[in-house]
């Protein structure tokens, strides 16, 4: 893995629309362990399922120390996945979560995704969107069944496919992932995602400004378009 210096920054905002913050974070600098969680909905079992899917998580991955590969990113997720399901059967109702990382390890880099929160890279000028939204707007919008700016799309977003506490205990999106210098990340909830628009993320990501700065320009553009998720945001800019 080329030898790069990595400066990030968290931060998350509760919003106007809950009565707390539903979303957990964890970040890790060196070597990097970035994760994102989204619960679903505002019950009690959304606020166990987002903080023990994380800490499941990391202890998984921290245990690998350092060998890094798809079979320990899966088990770690279906560890996740079964403390998740006997939360939502000691609670009685959903216990779900999204989860989405980046982790840098001996083995490279890699992205782990289940649900719809993000991850995003600006290279060279260029924001791309390097994972995929389980959800039905996404399957709606991509196969032409509605626009993306539809009630239906709208309806279908809160639809997840894919997330830590579904029954059938899906497997997430693993991938390897190149890291150049100058290379920004995002990882966020979708607070960030469904409120700021992507000009606006691209505008904040390409300034020269610190990653903690840039944290606080998304999360207060989430709050400025109505604060009306939970919202998270991990920012990572690469040097050497």
């Amino acid at each position: 893995m080329t030898t790069l210096k990595l400066s990030s920054a968290s931060g998350s905002e509760m919003g106007n629309r809950y009565r707390a913050n539903y979303d957990v974070m964890h970040l890790e600098p060196e070597p990097l362990l970035a994760v994102v969680a989204d619960g679903m909905g505002d019950s009690e079992g959304s606020a166990l399922a987002g903080r023990t899917a994380v800490d499941t998580f990391v202890d998984h991955v921290n245990a690998a120390d350092g060998k890094v590969s798809p079979d320990v990113l899966h088990a770690a997720v279906a560890a996740a996945q079964q403390r998740v399901g006997d939360i939502g059967r000691r609670v009685g109702g959903l216990a779900g979560c999204t989860l989405t990382a980046l982790i840098g390890s001996d083995t490279g880099y890699w992205i782990t995704n289940i649900g719809d929160s993000r991850v995003y890279r600006l290279r060279e000028g260029l924001l791309e969107l390097l994972t995929t939204d389980h959800t039905m707007a996404w399957l709606g919008v991509i196969h032409g069944w509605y626009p993306m700016d539809s009630p239906q799309a709208a309806a279908a977003r809160y639809h997840l496919t894919r997330y830590v506490g579904h029954g059938a205990h899906p497997e997430p999106d693993v991938l390897s992932v190149s890291v150049r210098p100058e290379d920004r990340f995002l990882l966020c909830s979708d607070g960030i995602a469904d409120q700021v628009a992507y000009q606006q993320i691209l505008e904040i990501l390409e300034q020269q400004s610190s990653p903690d700065m840039m944290v606080w320009q998304l999360l207060s553009a989430a709050d400025a378009a109505g604060g009306n998720d939970n919202a998270t945001a991990i920012v990572i800019h690469a040097h050497r």
